[in-house]
């Protein structure tokens, strides 16, 4: 990962810095290395681990969700209500194929959905499962984080080979359109420097259906195309967020 380097900063732990630069194949660098060089590091600090570069920081903080997970909210939500299969009997199970910061997923657990997690960026994993270790220790989160389960691999070959038929495949992944955007927050363009974006929607589609479950669900901005032009059988959209409904 070019231009990546590990700081640890104040209240971190060497130990894991050093386990973080074998896994990701980059260097543990002095304080302040990344800043003298333009470049992005990853801090391993006392709250945990974050990105930053450009002047700006993120961190997948998963506590900032916990109001969104009350009971009188949590079924507002459109993710939630997109994924929901009536009349279904037991546990519901969900993929998110295109994990990210892992919220979506986060709401799915919390609504009773025991969710796998696939994030292919092995920077982003990193983030993500710093979150969820942060959140399992957190009482208003752990009983849905034990219902999440993260790999940090590529869905597209994994999904076909997943070993069980999922309720519910849930695709979010980085659109062309959504780097040009002036519009884009703050919190994403680190992420965007990471993740390119989907090159292969008819690809994604098709290893999304070759879980073989019974709905598939993808988050779309609210006038953004459907993915690989496919008309979905209903959405279910919000202002600035649409989720399109495939039944299978």
């Amino acid at each position: 990962m070019e231009g990546l380097v590990i700081e640890v900063g104040a209240g971190g732990n060497d130990a894991r810095a050093q386990e973080l630069a074998e896994r990701l194949g980059v260097a543990v660098a002095p304080a302040g290395t990344a800043a003298a060089t333009g470049g992005m590091r990853l801090l391993v600090g006392e709250k945990g681990l974050s990105l930053e570069g450009d002047g700006m920081s993120l961190a997948a903080d998963l506590s900032r969700m916990v109001p969104r997970l009350r009971p009188g909210n949590l079924g507002r939500e459109l993710v939630v209500r997109a994924a929901r299969i009536r009349g279904a009997a037991g546990p519901l199970t969900a993929v998110d194929a295109t994990a990210g910061m892992g919220e979506d997923s986060l709401l799915l657990a919390a609504a009773g959905f025991s969710v796998t997690l696939f994030e292919r960026d092995p920077v982003i994993c990193a983030l993500l499962g710093d979150a969820l270790v942060r959140a399992a220790a957190n009482p208003a989160l752990a009983e849905a984080v034990s219902r999440m389960e993260l790999r940090g691999e590529d869905s597209v070959p994994a999904l076909p080979a997943l070993g069980f038929r999922p309720d519910v495949v849930l695709l979010d992944p980085m659109f062309p359109e959504r780097r040009k955007s002036a519009a884009v927050k703050k919190k994403l363009q680190l992420i965007q420097r990471l993740e390119r974006p989907c090159d292969d929607e008819g690809g994604l589609m098709d290893a999304a259906r070759a879980a073989d479950p019974r709905r598939i669900v993808v988050k779309r901005p609210a006038k953004g195309p459907w993915l690989a032009g496919e008309k979905p059988s209903y959405a279910i959209a919000g202002k600035a967020i649409r989720y399109d409904c495939y039944a299978l």
